[in-house]
């Protein structure tokens, strides 16, 4: 959680900060929680690799390790144009990513599908630029889908979610839906990797719309 500015408007590519051309800061080689390794370039044999944004990272990256099937996640920063942003960057507001998590998982063991069900049932993709108390355009909802195969699920479950909740009287569905090629995703420092299992007792935010996924 960030207590600097609110930004609540993406802001023009050209007007983003510069960035950096590679990543300043170290990472640790496994993983806190799986010990898989940290940092992937691709998944291995047999797995995929999903990305989310559902608010702050902290909390999203633990509900997904703990997912049997799951292999490795991390938290960065995708959708965005400045390129290996920092923290305090991306809260700025000037870097136009979003937090996220990248999920690396077992297809055979879990699957996609289930991976974005858990993702809308377990923050309010109503919001906009917020989750909850958390206001700004890096806690926007997103989906970066990496295979041609889970953007027709991502959008397929977008459809079947936001007739549910309109059946409730609820908002519409307002999450981001794009090609992770087309946005890149940044590892975040290191002290935000596996943060809840390194801090038990820290900042969780899951605002939810309390509707489970119809069956």
């Amino acid at each position: 959680m960030f207590l600097g500015r609110k930004q609540t408007a993406l802001v023009a590519p050209e007007q983003t900060l510069p960035g950096r051309s590679e990543r300043p800061w170290h990472l640790s080689e496994r993983h806190a929680v799986l010990d898989a390794p940290l940092v992937t370039d691709t998944a291995p044999a047999g797995h995929e690799v999903a990305v989310f944004g559902l608010g702050c990272f902290w909390g999203a990256e633990e509900i997904y390790w703990q997912v049997p099937g799951v292999w490795s996640t991390s938290v960065g920063y995708a959708g965005g144009t400045t390129p290996h942003p920092s923290y305090e960057e991306v809260c700025s507001g000037r870097t136009n990513h979003t937090e996220a998590v990248r999920v690396v998982f077992d297809p055979a063991v879990v699957s996609y599908a289930d991976l974005v069900k858990r993702f809308f049932e377990v923050h309010d993709p109503t919001q906009g630029m917020r989750q909850g108390n958390d206001v700004g355009t890096q806690y926007r909802s997103a989906i970066y889908w990496t295979t041609p195969q889970q953007e027709a699920v991502a959008r397929e479950l977008t459809e079947v979610y936001g007739a549910e909740l309109a059946r409730r009287g609820l908002g519409s569905i307002t999450t981001e839906i794009r090609s992770a090629e087309d946005t890149p995703y940044y590892y975040a420092e290191d002290v935000h990797q596996q943060y809840l299992h390194k801090n038990p007792f820290g900042y969780r935010c899951h605002a939810n719309t309390g509707v489970a996924f119809p069956a």
